[in-house]
C-alpha cells in the first residue's frame, strides 16, 4: 500500500493563494486545494479543518512578507510606510484584500502589523480613547481603501461614467471624475492616508 505524502502548512497556503490568484476568491475551496496539490479532498482535512482555515492560511502567507520594523521619521512617515508596506504586499493578491479585516485579529503577522502602528502612535502621545480612535481610523483608511481600490479602482469604467456624467446636472461629480481618471492607485493610496494622518495631527 503506497505511503500517504506528508505536507508542510507552507505548501498548503501557497497552494490555497495560487487557487485564489488564479481562479479568484469564489474558488477557494478544500476541494481545489486538494487538487492544486494533486490529493484527495479528504486527505487534506488531516492538516486542514476547512476553508476558513484556508482563508486564514492565505492571509497569513501575504502578510508575513510585510516589514513590520517602524521606519525612522516623523511619527506621520512611519505609519504612512508601514501601511503602504501592507498594500505593496496585497497589490501582488488584490483577489485576498476582501479577507484581511475579517482575519486579522487572530493571525500573528496582522497583529504583529497592529503592535508596530499602535506603538507609533503611543510615541506620538496618543493614549486611551484617542489611541483607540485615531488606531481605528487609520485601519479604516489603509484597509478601506484597500478594498475600494480592488472593487472600484480610479482606473475603471466606473470612473469614466462618472466623468462623463452631464455637467449641467452633475458638475462636481463630473468634474472630479475627470480629474480622478489621471490618479494612479499608489497616489490614491498615500495621499488618502496623508490627509487623514494631518487631520490627526500626527
Amino acid at each position: 500500500m503506497p505511503r500517504q505524502r506528508s505536507l508542510a502548512r507552507a505548501q498548503i497556503a501557497a497552494a490555497a493563494l495560487e487557487v485564489v490568484d488564479t481562479d479568484g476568491l469564489g474558488s477557494l475551496s478544500m476541494r481545489t486545494v486538494a487538487r492544486r496539490l494533486g490529493m484527495g479532498t479528504m486527505s487534506l482535512y488531516r492538516y486542514v479543518a476547512d476553508r476558513d482555515e484556508l482563508e486564514a492560511m492565505v492571509v497569513e502567507l501575504v502578510l508575513e512578507s510585510v516589514d513590520l520594523r517602524p521606519p525612522a521619521g516623523s511619527a506621520r512617515h512611519r505609519i504612512l510606510v508601514l501601511a503602504e508596506r501592507v498594500r505593496d504586499a496585497t497589490a501582488r493578491h488584490p483577489a485576498v484584500v476582501p479577507l484581511l479585516l475579517a482575519h486579522r485579529h487572530r493571525l500573528p503577522a496582522s497583529l504583529r502589523w497592529g503592535e508596530a502602528v499602535l506603538g507609533v502612535l503611543a510615541e506620538a502621545g496618543y493614549a486611551g480613547k484617542r489611541r483607540v480612535y485615531a488606531f481605528r481610523a487609520v485601519l479604516a483608511c489603509t484597509f478601506g481603501a484597500l478594498e475600494i481600490q480592488h472593487h472600484s479602482a480610479l482606473s475603471g469604467p466606473g470612473t469614466r461614467a462618472l466623468a462623463e456624467l452631464p455637467a449641467d446636472e452633475f458638475p462636481r461629480l463630473s468634474e472630479t471624475a475627470a480629474a480622478a481618471r489621471g490618479i494612479g492607485a499608489g497616489d490614491e493610496f498615500r495621499h488618502g492616508l496623508e490627509i487623514l494622518l494631518r487631520g490627526l495631527q500626527i
